[in-house]
């Protein structure tokens, strides 16, 4: 699956960063040229991560994590700034962007922490060191300024669920992003109303029905209502004077609050209508009109999925989803075998980092969610991504070779 996402992903990159000269696919000037050097590279990486002892991983993984932490800090001083975000090193003509390789050994970091036995995800404390894992490569990422791959790590926040913390955070976590969108797109007062008449009707049904609940719990609801409609209040000046404009105005469209088809919201607009023009069996390789014109832009990169669409149509683009559905449910079946509960966390954590880029990828690209620059692992074009799923998943395979041993 791995194999076949590759070669349909550097198909798709060909098809869109085809010249009209005659060049070798090898050909640097290119970017499938580059891209399928990337590729042949990933090979001699998978060798190396699969020589090493299974037991490199869980012993080095603070330290994996420390060393991309520097790496990041380093950017602030040594990185170079392409489209306004400071997030690449430049090597010559090549750039490495280390947020991407971040996602590994944060997962090596958190499986880490863990699964020591002593770690108890029910004490608060152990809670705020896992978090903390998350929270410091967000910031730096945020700082670069990258939102889109910071939001990444809201993935990881699965994998803790599943290992034990409790449900209230993932609650917490659902409820403020649909409060603040329901806010948008109703206004605050609206929805300040609505909280009101929800806890006084509660309120009068506690009264009737469970007066001594009502004695014991009124003042907590109090205080929930309180803060709730503080936050609901507090949506818009997030987003009016936190927010960038371009932010801004992704929401309102992705909301139906505006339309923009010629600014901010062109390329979601340009996908969806490329995405179309493929039909049902697609117009053919190379054959698209609006991918050789070039209608979409960076479509190489977080809109290769319209690629797809365009040449492949709706049964090429139902093709990719389904592989990416059964190497995501393959990942999961394996990360549930393991014996060792470092080797299973792992698994969960490159299993919802998978998820979380081919979901908010795909989403964005036909807009249902705003467009935050999400990659689709193994399509998008660039050396760093396609290593740094490389990594993620190989180490994994690694740590599957020896789930029938303890150590």
């Amino acid at each position: 699956m791995y194999l076949a996402l590759i070669f349909v992903g550097w198909l798709n990159i060909y098809s869109v960063t085809i010249t009209d000269e005659d060049l070798s696919l090898l050909n640097l000037t290119t970017g499938y040229g580059k891209q399928l050097l990337w590729i042949l590279l990933c090979f001699p990486i998978i060798v190396v991560v699969l020589m090493l002892d299974v037991k490199f991983y869980e012993k080095f993984g603070a330290i994996i994590y420390g060393v991309a932490l520097l790496s990041l800090i380093g950017l602030f001083l040594f990185g170079k700034n392409i489209n306004g975000a400071t997030s690449w090193y430049a090597l010559g003509s090549f750039t490495l962007q280390p947020s991407e390789f971040m996602k590994a050994a944060t997962a090596l970091a958190m499986a880490k922490l863990v699964s020591d036995k002593q770690f108890n995800l029910k004490s608060p404390r152990q809670q705020l060191q896992a978090i903390l894992i998350l929270i410091l490569p967000a910031i730096l990422i945020t700082f670069q300024p990258d939102p889109g791959s910071a939001l990444v790590y809201i993935s990881f926040f699965l994998v803790l669920y599943r290992e034990g913390l409790p449900m209230y955070y993932i609650s917490f976590g659902v409820t403020a992003v649909l409060l603040f969108v329901l806010t948008l797109a109703f206004g605050a007062t609206s929805i300040a109303i609505i909280l009101f008449l929800l806890f006084v009707s509660l309120l009068i049904y506690l009264s009737i029905k469970r007066q001594n609940l009502l004695k014991r719990g009124w003042p907590a609801m109090t205080i929930l209502f309180t803060i709730t409609t503080l936050y609901v209040l507090g949506c818009n000046l997030v987003f009016n004077h936190v927010l960038q404009q371009r932010h801004r105005d992704r929401f309102n469209i992705v909301l139906g609050l505006t339309e923009d088809t010629n600014n901010i919201g062109y390329n979601t607009d340009q996908a969806i209508k490329t995405i179309a023009s493929g039909g049902f069996e697609g117009r053919g390789f190379l054959q698209g009109e609006r991918t050789q014109g070039h209608f979409v832009p960076e479509q190489d990169t977080d809109y290769i999925f319209t690629t797809v669409g365009e040449e492949w149509g709706f049964i090429g683009t139902t093709f990719v989803i389904v592989l990416f559905i059964a190497f995501l449910l393959r990942i999961i079946t394996l990360a549930d075998r393991q014996k060792m509960r470092f080797s299973r966390i792992y698994g969960y954590s490159i299993a919802a980092i998978f998820f979380f880029h081919f979901a908010i990828n795909i989403g964005m690209v036909i807009g249902l969610l705003p467009t935050i620059g999400i990659p689709l692992p193994f399509f998008s074009y660039g050396g760093s991504g396609l290593w740094g799923f490389t990594l993620l998943l190989f180490i994994f395979i690694r740590l599957d070779a020896n789930r029938t041993y303890e150590w």
